[in-house]
């Protein structure tokens, strides 16, 4: 089992993560209380953030041994590991056995690669039959903010309605176009994909697709809705 890495998705979430949580600064509330992630990965998408923002603390979650031991290598060598901490195992159990959220802010991004199944190149990328199931398990896990990577493949309207029937507001997003890689290429996904396009539940161009880092909010601190226009940025 290794890490998935891409150079350009990991600058882009790091990039978004960052941005929305200096902007919504206090109306987050990271400083006094941190943030959880769902999937750590490698780690060196947050810990450029972590490194970036001084009080920023971050509680990370990977179900992956080898993602975990590489997450905590690349930490220790950022000198952060006072800050950042990544836990081998399940994100929703160690939530639901806590009795609840800890924090209000949780940030992710996700597997959203949709399959039929997850018998395709690297199953931890699999994100359902139409690649959103974890992003939707996140959003009903009962944090007021989530900021989470959305793919415009990966049925993003049936994402932000879900999102809007539990209370929550797209207050603002970054969107970037990427390239179809090894895993999106996969011929099983890409007839997953094309077959999503046709029902009208994602979008996707010749060559590539796009991604948004969206701050989900259910917080009456955090004004604004954008979520209209971040499905127009999907294409939709």
């Amino acid at each position: 089992m290794s890490c998935f890495s891409s150079a350009d998705e990991s600058a882009h979430y790091g990039f978004s993560v960052c941005m929305l949580l200096e902007q919504y600064r206090s109306q987050l509330r990271w400083e006094q209380e941190g943030v959880v992630e769902l999937g750590t990965g490698d780690a060196t998408a947050i810990g450029d953030v972590v490194g970036s923002l001084p009080g920023l603390r971050v509680r990370g979650f990977d179900i992956s041994p080898s993602s975990v031991e590489t997450a905590r290598a690349n930490i220790a060598e950022r000198g952060i590991a006072d800050r950042y901490t990544v836990e081998l195992g399940d994100f929703f159990d160690r939530a639901d056995s806590g009795g609840g959220p800890p924090v209000s802010t949780v940030i992710s991004n996700p597997p959203y690669i949709p399959a039929p199944d997850r018998d395709i190149l690297m199953p931890e990328l699999w994100g359902g039959v139409r690649g959103n199931d974890l992003v939707l398990q996140l959003l009903k896990a009962g944090y007021d903010n989530v900021i989470a990577a959305v793919a415009s493949y990966s049925d993003p309207e049936a994402t932000v309605r879900t999102a809007e029937g539990l209370g929550y507001r797209v207050v603002n997003f970054l969107a970037m176009g990427l390239d179809f890689g090894p895993y999106s290429n996969e011929p099983k996904v890409r007839r997953q994909i094309q077959q999503l396009c046709a029902e009208g539940r994602g979008w996707v161009g010749d060559d590539g697709y796009m991604v948004a880092v969206a701050l989900f909010t259910r917080s009456p601190d955090v004004p604004g809705d954008r979520a209209d226009q971040l499905l127009r940025a999907l294409q939709l």
